[in-house]
């Protein structure tokens, strides 16, 4: 719930987390005058530490008033003066300094590691890089309420990883992020969190986990049209993860790939995806799943376009399993 600001004389509570916490003085005030000023003191040479020194006295008085709107825009203008003198060490103490002081609000922290999460990408190299979201994931660690900016500053340490060649430091990374709970996050990045954690799994041969990672997903979610390429990313990843272990599952993941719009409109990409799932339906073991599958495919009108492959459809339903395979074994020999 917004916090309500003062009115007249009357201190009117603020809320966070639920909880009713009282604003016992407020520090607008303060904010607008000191804030700009410590900015520019900041600029002249001897006086920066002078300017962190009367934030930080600002930002107490603040904090012990419960003022979480103004103790935010403390936290998130002294980032803002540490950022612009480049003083990435000095930024990873202070964002751990802060966030340990007693009693400070949630809200000041949301604001202080999204402000520092803009940052990420202005670090002068891969070191500073490092430390500095490593500095942020630690203050966000158990703290449900940045648990979407950690997860993304998780990602971009997995993409550094995966590029320095460390796969599997990569995965385990991105592993540990329990992204299905999280219940903030857009459904779109939530999936697109769990595909990367599939396609790492994947990377690093582990198809027990990429099994488990992936039932995390509902494929009623790609039935918007709007998700068309993440569906495409997933089926991609659940065809390399079963395409040696289960044909017939492999067949039907074909299938669901010709019934997206981009495939659907390229001829011959739906026509190499219809021979694909007719291939590894006919490579099937024979039981009852198969035959189901088998009569599914030779009702289906777009095998029209593949009319080799619908023969072999064709045949495989009508025929006898031990006469399919010498017609089979004949057709081979003389193609």
């Amino acid at each position: 719930m917004p916090e309500k600001m003062e009115t007249d004389n009357t201190i009117i509570p603020t809320y966070e987390g639920g909880r009713i916490v009282k604003m016992e003085v407020d520090y607008s005030s303060a904010c607008d005058e000191t804030i700009p000023k410590c900015k520019e003191m900041a600029k002249i040479e001897g006086k920066f530490n002078e300017a962190l020194d009367q934030l930080m006295s600002l930002e107490k008085q603040a904090r012990i008033g419960s003022d979480m709107v103004s103790s935010s825009r403390v936290l998130v203008a002294i980032v803002q003066i540490i950022f612009a003198a480049r003083k990435w060490n000095l930024l990873n103490e202070y964002i751990a300094i802060l966030v340990k002081k007693r009693s400070q609000s949630k809200q000041a922290i949301v604001k202080m590691v999204q402000e520092c999460a803009t940052y990420v990408d202005q670090t002068p190299d891969k070191e500073t890089k490092i430390k500095f979201i490593e500095a942020l994931r630690t203050v966000s660690e158990g703290k449900i309420y940045v648990e979407n900016e950690r997860a993304r500053l998780t990602k971009i340490l997995s993409d550094i990883k995966e590029q320095d060649g460390d796969v599997l430091g990569a995965a385990t990374i991105m592993e540990a992020l329990q992204i299905e709970t999280y219940g903030t996050m857009d459904k779109r990045e939530k999936v697109e969190f769990i595909l990367e954690q599939m396609r790492l799994c994947l990377a690093k041969q582990d198809l027990v986990r990429t099994q488990i990672i992936s039932k995390k997903i509902s494929t009623k979610f790609f039935q918007d049209p709007v998700h068309q390429d993440l569906k495409l990313k997933y089926y991609d990843l659940m065809i390399m993860m079963d395409k040696d272990e289960s044909y017939l599952k492999t067949s039907r993941y074909y299938l669901a790939v010709v019934d997206t719009e981009t495939v659907a409109n390229d001829a011959d990409k739906r026509k190499e995806m219809l021979v694909n799932a007719v291939l590894y339906c006919l490579l099937a073991p024979h039981d009852n799943e198969q035959v189901d599958m088998m009569n599914n495919l030779h009702k289906n009108k777009l095998l029209e376009e593949i009319p080799i492959y619908r023969t072999f459809v064709l045949l495989r339903v009508t025929t006898h399993k031990s006469l399919w395979f010498v017609w089979l074994s004949f057709w081979i020999s003389t193609n």
